[in-house]
């Protein structure tokens, strides 16, 4: 939770009692959470800092084991009972060791996935769903993905791959292994990354996500792909909105694909309990040290998700 506005050292865990579910609600206990760069603009002032809305309870996505259900709990996939092992997402306040939560953003979790993997695959999951809507893209496309080695990036890659398309994947040179893997072309990034996306991609590209928010994302993405409406940033707002490409996500003027990002969450469950989807966790931390893991995440180096155990 952050007691005020300004850096991971605003942080702190309190105790809090934990209500029973009314109806069309679910309790749960948490095994693992995701952290989100979401997460620490909350409380850095990038949203605008109205001390109304302190403290501020961190956290949008959590998976653990259902402890108790409210009347007419029915979430996307049916109906909910104690003992069910399941992802939530949208769950404000999910940084906990417990939560409750309504029953229309709970949905099972795949045996496949750890607890780690499951408390962080829907929030990128969604917005890497959102993104690739947002551009159109078919079989047969390319698309150069900024960011790729990051939580949404490594999903987007791989949602992209499935589709039929070419993945053009920026990334240190550290993560190129990992983007092979999953099928992508990486390249690095930096001065000449236009220069590099043509010589990999010699037919054009088609489409282009922005993960990261760097001017160089946008303005490479621009240089490089004929259609601004073909080209997305869920973090590159300022920039992007100059530019005239989609912005999206929950900044002002962004589309929040609410509907998309909904029906989105099914879809994800269903490739990873198939196997078609791999979640990448970089590190998890107990919950006492979110603000660790705000700083590593707020760094920008990490590959895949962090997450946070109770």
């Amino acid at each position: 939770m952050a007691g005020a506005y300004g850096g991971p050292e605003v942080l702190s865990v309190i105790d809090v009692a934990v209500p029973e579910p009314r109806p069309n609600e679910v309790r749960i206990t948490v095994r693992a959470a995701g952290v989100n760069p979401f997460d620490y603009k909350s409380y850095s002032g990038a949203f605008g800092v109205d001390p109304e809305r302190l403290p501020v309870r961190l956290g949008v996505e959590a998976a653990g084991v259902v402890t108790a259900v409210g009347a007419d709990a029915i979430g996307p996939a049916g109906p909910i009972a104690v003992g069910d092992e399941v992802i939530t997402y949208t769950a404000p306040g999910a940084y906990a060791a417990e939560i409750v939560v309504p029953a229309s953003s709970v949905v099972p979790k795949p045996v496949a996935l750890s607890w780690e993997q499951a408390g962080g695959l829907l929030a990128a999951g969604v917005t890497a769903v959102h993104t690739l809507e947002a551009v159109g893209l078919g079989k047969g496309e390319t698309v150069l993905i900024h960011g790729a080695a990051g939580g949404v990036g490594l999903v987007a890659v791989q949602l992209a791959v499935a589709r039929g398309a070419t993945v053009v994947a920026t990334a240190s040179r550290a993560k190129h292994d990992l983007l092979r893997e999953l099928g992508a072309i990486p390249v690095m990034y930096g001065p000449g990354l236009a220069d590099r996306v043509r010589a990999v991609a010699p037919e054009g590209v088609h489409a282009a996500a922005d993960l990261v928010g760097t001017e160089e994302a946008v303005d490479v993405s621009v240089e490089l792909v004929p259609d601004r409406l073909r080209i997305a940033t869920i973090a590159g707002h300022e920039r992007g909105a100059r530019a005239g490409i989609k912005l999206l996500g929950g900044a002002p003027g962004a589309d929040p694909g609410t509907e998309i990002r909904e029906a989105a969450r099914l879809q994800l469950t269903e490739a990873a309990t198939a196997g078609r989807l791999r979640i990448v966790i970089a590190d998890s931390y107990p919950l006492g040290e979110a603000a660790t893991a705000h700083r590593e995440i707020m760094a920008g180096h990490t590959t895949g998700k962090i997450v946070l155990v109770p």
